[in-house]
């Protein structure tokens, strides 16, 4: 019987079909991650005791814990750059460095961020303005997380490196076996034996050990140039170099984005655990939509890398159009559909109505508008996919990251309200895509506009 192939060709054949069929099953991994971890919300917003504040309490950690990993969720990008391009290239050897140095590097950093999350989350959390009703519940909540983050690490940069060869059917087939434990284990924690924020949060962590054996298992059985041999675990420093090039930045970026968001979320602390809770609900919710719009991010950089790689200049541009265009339609209807389904979408989180009105506040102003956001990680994509590292780092930093934070300290500052607040992501959505345009249209002339006949030298 014939081997199932999983890979796809990003560098010969129709475009647009190959595309969707790379992004489909990326969404639907990011839908499906997003509805368990609504599934822990909605669980504790249902069942735990305290409902109200445990709610709080999880949202209350997501910038903080975002912080922490997206140093090591960048590097990931910049270890998909470099399998992608010396796979499009067919440089096994190459790609077998690759794939061994990231998976050690990975290892080392789970260990030190989940250490360093462990411990100093509570002061960080206090520096927030954490109500007092809501620090316990969030400190117990992301300790345990912080526990299990060398798996969920292990998860994403494997999948990076499928995602590389065009393989996301894979991964989201793990990523749905780990999800629904997950859904079983927070039922079970919470109703059966009465636990709240550590219940979920335990119920996290043992999914995501689950997804990290069996992306790993999956790389140690492939015959392909990937493959995992673990006493071949090695840091190639000229490997290493090259995938924090492209994947430091990208980290710095999210890391840094953190600190903006935490900035937010202690604006919105300002008015309480009940506004508290109705952003996290909304915060939640969104988070659909920018997972569907990430994927298209996702694919523009596998597909730009692979045919850099390739040396097929001629598919870059046509790449950059149809993700555009692919991530307008999810991110505008998605956005749209949820904004007009809001309250019946918000009920499922807390069934009290203040909670509810303080989530259609936000609703009303992100979800109509989330389509600039995916516009802009396109950009980012494109941009990294063509071995710019530094260049769409600072660009996001200043555009969307620093204007952001001048908003809070003036836009906000004057008009304390949370709408005022809302405000400061549309508005700086747009400003970053219209540079990030300008600076593809750059650096694009640096490269042929036709095919070369062997690949570049990467």
């Amino acid at each position: 019987m014939k081997k199932k192939n999983f890979e796809i060709d990003m560098c010969n054949g129709p475009l647009l079909p190959k595309l969707l069929l790379f992004s489909i099953p990326l969404i639907l991994s990011g839908v499906l991650q997003l509805l368990f971890n609504a599934a822990d919300m909605i669980v504790v917003g249902q069942y735990a005791a305290n409902s109200e504040d445990a709610l709080a309490a999880i949202g209350a950690t997501s910038s903080l814990i975002n912080f922490f990993v997206n140093v090591i969720i960048g590097i990931s990008v910049g270890a998909n750059v470099m399998v992608a391009r010396y796979f499009g290239a067919k440089k096994e050897r190459d790609m077998h460095d690759t794939v061994h140095t990231s998976i050690a590097v990975c290892i080392i950093l789970g260990i030190v961020v989940g250490i360093l999350g462990f411990l100093f989350s509570r002061p960080i959390l206090q520096k927030m303005d954490t109500p007092d009703n809501v620090l316990d519940l969030a400190v117990l909540y992301i300790r345990i997380y912080f526990m299990g983050l060398p798996a969920m690490v292990l998860f994403n940069f494997g999948s990076a490196i499928l995602r590389a060869v065009g393989d996301t059917s894979r991964p989201l087939i793990y990523l749905t076996v780990a999800g629904i434990l997950n859904t079983l284990l927070n039922l079970l924690f919470v109703i059966r034996f009465d636990m709240s924020v550590d219940g979920v949060a335990l119920a996290t962590v043992l999914s995501q050990i689950l997804s990290a054996f069996l992306v790993l298992r999956c790389l140690m059985k492939t015959d392909a140039p990937y493959r995992l041999i673990w006493k071949d675990l090695s840091i190639n420093k000229h490997i290493l170099k090259k995938i924090l090039y492209i994947g430091l930045p990208a980290g710095v970026q999210g890391m840094i984005f953190s600190v903006s968001n935490i900035l937010i979320q202690s604006s919105v602390n300002y008015f309480g655990s009940v506004a508290m809770a109705g952003n996290t609900a909304c915060a939640n919710l969104e988070g659909f939509v920018y997972t569907a719009m990430n994927s298209i991010h996702q694919t523009a950089l596998s597909f730009t890398g692979q045919n850099f790689g390739a040396g097929k200049y001629k598919r870059i541009n046509r790449v950059l159009f149809y993700s555009m265009i692919i991530v307008f339609l999810v991110g505008f209807v998605m956005g749209n559909i949820m904004n007009y389904f809001g309250e019946d979408l918000l009920r499922l989180y807390s069934p009290q109505n203040n909670v509810i009105q303080y989530g259609k506040i936000r609703m009303q102003i992100i979800m109509t508008t989330y389509f600039l956001c995916g516009f802009m990680d396109v950009m980012v994509g494109s941009l990294r996919g063509l071995g710019f590292g530094i260049m769409p780092m600072l660009v996001s930093l200043i555009g969307a990251c620093g204007l952001r934070i001048l908003w809070v300290f003036t836009i906000f500052e004057q008009y304390r309200t949370l709408e005022s607040l809302y405000y400061s992501y549309p508005v700086t959505w747009g400003i970053t895509v219209l540079a990030h345009v300008i600076c593809f249209c750059i650096v694009r002339r640096r490269f042929p506009k036709e095919d070369l006949v062997s690949s570049p030298t990467l």
